[in-house]
C-alpha cells in the first residue's frame, strides 16, 4: 500500500525517510485554531487526525502529525512575530516543558492516533542569548520558537522522552503504527 505523508515539513520527511524508502508528501491546510477547552494533548491529536484525514482514500495509507509545546495548559505554538518568539523563550528559560506529538495512520477513512510526550529542559538563557538566536530566524515556523534539531538544541539541559517526537515525527510509535497496518518498513 502507498504511502502519504500529510506534512510540509522537511523534518518529517527527512525522519520518515529513515524508516519508509518510498512514500509522497502533500501540505494539508487545515484551521489549527485552538478550540475551547482543548487540552494540549487533545489539540495535536485533533490536528494530526484532521491531517490524515484529509487525503483519506482506499488507494493509499496517510500519515499526519502535529507537534505542540505546552507550560501545563498553555500552548506554546509557532510564534507570529519575533517579539512572540522571544516572550515564548523567556517562557521556557530555565524550566521544563512539554513536547506533545500525535500521529495519526489513516487508511480508507479509518485511523489510528499514538500520542507521545517529552519532557525537555532549558538551561537559563540571557537576555543576550535569546537576542541572538533570534537573529538566525530558526524559531519562525517552531512549535515554541525552537528547532531542538538547530542551534537551540545548545539550550536543552535535558530531556526525558523522545527526540524524534520532538524534532516532529517519533520514531518508534511511526515504525509500530506502520508495522500493525502491514505497511513495509526498511528493516521491518
Amino acid at each position: 500500500m502507498a504511502l502519504l505523508l500529510a506534512s510540509a515539513s522537511p523534518r518529517r520527511k527527512a525522519l520518515l525517510s529513515l524508516l519508509v524508502a518510498e512514500f509522497n508528501t502533500a501540505d494539508p491546510d487545515i484551521d489549527e485554531s485552538l478550540l475551547p477547552d482543548e487540552s494540549p494533548v487533545q489539540y495535536v491529536e485533533r490536528l494530526s487526525a484532521e491531517k490524515a484525514q484529509i487525503y483519506a482514500s482506499a488507494d493509499h495509507a496517510v500519515l499526519g502529525a502535529d507537534t505542540t509545546v505546552a507550560l501545563g495548559s498553555s500552548i506554546l505554538g509557532k510564534p507570529d512575530s519575533r517579539d512572540s518568539a522571544r516572550a515564548f523563550l523567556k517562557r521556557l528559560s530555565g524550566r521544563t516543558h512539554e513536547v506533545h506529538t500525535a500521529l495519526s495512520l489513516n487508511i480508507a477513512g479509518r485511523a489510528q492516533t499514538r500520542t507521545v510526550t517529552t519532557l525537555v529542559t532549558f538551561a537559563q538563557l540571557s537576555e543576550d542569548a535569546i537576542n541572538q538566536y533570534l537573529t538566525m530566524d530558526e524559531y519562525l515556523g517552531k512549535a515554541g520558537a525552537y528547532a531542538i534539531q538547530g542551534y537551540a538544541g545548545a539550550f536543552v539541559r535535558r530531556i526525558e522522552g523522545s527526540y524524534s517526537a520532538v524534532v516532529g515525527l517519533p520514531l518508534w510509535e511511526a515504525r509500530e503504527l506502520l508495522l500493525t497496518a502491514k505497511i513495509p518498513v526498511r528493516y521491518g
